[in-house]
């Protein structure tokens, strides 16, 4: 197990295209860090810098307490997962497993331990005469996952592991992987477009968007303090909506012709201020009867089974209401929706970044 820290780490292709522009991150050891963000974001060329499958243009990775960035990927002490399992389909699932340490020369007597306690970690113990063929998806990324435990590295490193199976597997299998990191105590990063994965995986999530960190911080701070519109929009299901509004006097902003308070808004904002106004799905509520609020228009519903899509516009924005299901009588066109004051995030229209207080202010308002 390792710390792994990655500084200024830059990457530029031929022609001066930069894929990774200068990302820093510190995973402490054992943690669980997820790299999620569109194609094309950066996050799978970052992870195979660390890999050493990518040189590094700029920058600094290390692995424990060595710099790696000339140090060959076998001599790295990380062990990788593929999105493709790559796995030998002449060889047993047992040698598959054992490829590895048979090259390294280890002992006979230490690889059949260490097979044997891998295949019972998985749950694939049945399975290690049976060639890849003759194994589901699930089982040969258990396969896939035990060649990479069995060397017992520092670090483990995850490519989309999960994107060639089926969505009730998806679910059984990331649960697995959470299960198997927190028991095995190794440092992991893990690559995946799916945010849904990243939320429930991660210790640690970096966003990234064009080859950039967007932000950096658990779950739960990532998705409930969004510091870029971006992210804002990419972490949560169905995403955050985003308004136009006008910042008003006193921590508030008009939207929709109604007026809201905006707990985390920064003081300082000139009144009459163009913005964009985040407010998620799931943070509006219906208001009571005569009770004033922001006025929705339903133009239609999406049924989900215990809770259902209200899709409408507030003013000139779209905009999406989820409730539990039979919340609104059918043929309800239009309904009025309170939003608590921390639930309402203000991001600049231009550069898509948070509206904050600052530090000593949002202690003040506490």
């Amino acid at each position: 197990m390792a710390v792994v820290t990655l500084k200024d780490v830059r990457k530029v292709y031929a022609g001066g295209v930069e894929a990774v522009k200068g990302v820093s991150i510190d995973i402490p050891d054992g943690g669980f860090c997820v790299l999620v963000g569109p194609s094309g974001c950066g996050k799978s060329t970052l992870l195979r810098m660390v890999a050493g499958l990518e040189t590094i243009s700029s920058g600094e990775v290390a692995i424990g307490d060595r710099v790696v960035n000339d140090i060959e990927p076998a001599e790295r002490d990380i062990a990788m997962v593929f999105q493709n399992y790559a796995l030998y389909p002449h060889m047993s699932v047992y040698d598959n497993i054992a490829y590895g340490l048979r090259n390294r020369k280890t002992p006979k007597d230490e690889i059949d331990r260490r097979v044997q306690e891998a295949a019972r970690i998985l749950a694939i113990e049945p399975f290690l005469q049976r060639k890849p063929r003759a194994l589901s998806g699930g089982q040969r990324q258990r396969v896939a996952m035990g060649r990479a435990i069995v060397r017992k590295p520092q670090v483990f490193l995850f490519d989309e592991p999960l994107s060639n199976l089926d969505a009730k597997l998806r679910v059984q299998m990331r649960v697995e992987i959470k299960k198997l990191q927190r028991a095995l105590g190794v440092t992991s990063i893990y690559v995946t477009h799916d945010q849904v994965e990243a939320m429930t995986l991660s210790d640690k999530l970096v966003v990234m968007s064009g080859g950039q960190v967007e932000q950096v911080g658990t779950p739960t701070e990532v998705y409930r303090r969004p510091e870029t519109r971006f992210v804002a929009t990419f972490i949560g299901s169905p995403p955050m909506n985003i308004l136009p509004g006008v910042v008003e006097t006193d921590g508030r902003v008009s939207v929709g012709g109604q007026s809201l308070a905006a707990a985390d808004m920064a003081t300082d904002l000139k009144p009459g201020l163009a913005v964009d106004v985040g407010i998620r799905p799931e943070e509006a509520e219906i208001a009571a009867p005569g009770v004033a609020g922001c006025a929705f228009a339903i133009d239609f519903v999406e049924e989900l089974g215990a809770t259902e899509l209200l899709h409408g516009t507030i003013g000139e924005g779209a905009f999406v209401l989820q409730v539990p299901t039979g919340s609104v009588p059918n043929g309800t066109k239009q309904v009025a929706l309170t939003i608590a004051p921390n639930c309402v995030h203000v991001f600049d229209r231009e550069t898509g970044k948070r509206l904050s207080r600052r530090p000593a202010e949002a202690s003040k308002a506490a």
